[in-house]
């Protein structure tokens, strides 16, 4: 009971911020990138809910701008790494030999790097920006679906409808995506779910230490940087993007763990 409660709180929050996003410029209150200089830090009122930042900007309203850019790049970077990730792990396991080498030793070169740090090299060769940002987090996601998705294809690989449909001349990209795919999507939606959670976080990271998003344009990790540099007289900014970032990575690994209780094949002996 108490664990359906909380995927409840967790689904609450995601069509929440899902609705953010597509809704964002109907919502937001005022101009998120408008300056007042006579409401600078000024505290929650009817007027600014959340108070203003030290440039005198709507919180909300920046929040609600950062929603857009944070929950975008954090959806979007693992769903692409995860096509890509998906496609080379499937290809290694199906084909073996040296595509198979290949795959698993670039992939064990970049699961040397931890995420964070592999986004950060990537977008320090690329340079800042959204577009580069997006490209890096994506590409730091793609060792470990391409670890996963071969791991789980192996198996599949060993099933004898498989060998059957290879004797029955079905091309072998039909094969994978017609018998090896469906069989192993479990744990890689699965995966793909807590993973952009990890995104989130890594965008987050990024633009703190001034990779990612750049002013004005607001992302929550900018207007926590933003915010901690003047912490003592404006706490608002910092301590609304902190409690969203982590509202939004709990809500996806919350959900994630829920559907791999659901996809669990025991679970269905019990």
């Amino acid at each position: 009971m108490l664990d359906r409660f909380f995927i409840g709180i967790a689904l609450i929050i995601l069509v929440v911020l899902l609705g953010v996003v597509a809704l964002g410029p109907v919502i937001e209150p005022h101009d998120p990138l408008l300056q007042n200089v006579d409401m600078q830090e000024a505290g929650p009122s009817a007027q600014y809910l959340l108070g203003t930042d030290t440039l005198g900007r709507d919180v909300l309203s920046r929040l609600i701008e950062g929603a857009r850019l944070s929950m975008t790049i954090g959806l979007a970077a693992p769903l692409i790494a995860g096509a890509v990730g998906i496609s080379l792990g499937m290809a290694a396991a199906f084909f073996g030999g040296w595509t198979e080498r290949i795959v698993t030793r670039v992939t064990d070169v970049m699961m040397s790097f931890d995420p964070l740090l592999l986004g950060v090299l990537i977008v320090a060769m690329l340079g800042p920006g959204i577009q580069n940002l997006s490209i890096a987090i994506a590409s730091a996601l793609v060792p470990s679906f391409v670890r996963l998705a071969r791991a789980s294809a192996l198996s599949v690989r060993q099933e004898s409808y498989v060998d059957a449909s290879i004797a029955m001349g079905r091309p072998s990209f039909g094969t994978i995506f017609v018998h090896i795919l469906p069989n192993i999507a479990g744990p890689l939606v699965v995966m793909t779910t807590i993973w952009i959670g990890t995104a989130i976080r890594l965008e987050a990271s990024l633009s703190f230490i001034g990779l990612g998003a750049q002013a004005p344009a607001p992302s929550w990790g900018n207007i926590v940087r933003e915010g901690v540099s003047n912490l003592f007289s404006s706490p608002l900014p910092a301590l609304f993007a902190g409690l969203a970032i982590t509202l939004a990575v709990l809500a996806f690994n919350i959900l994630g763990d829920a559907l791999r209780d659901y996809l669990d094949p025991d679970r269905m002996t019990r």
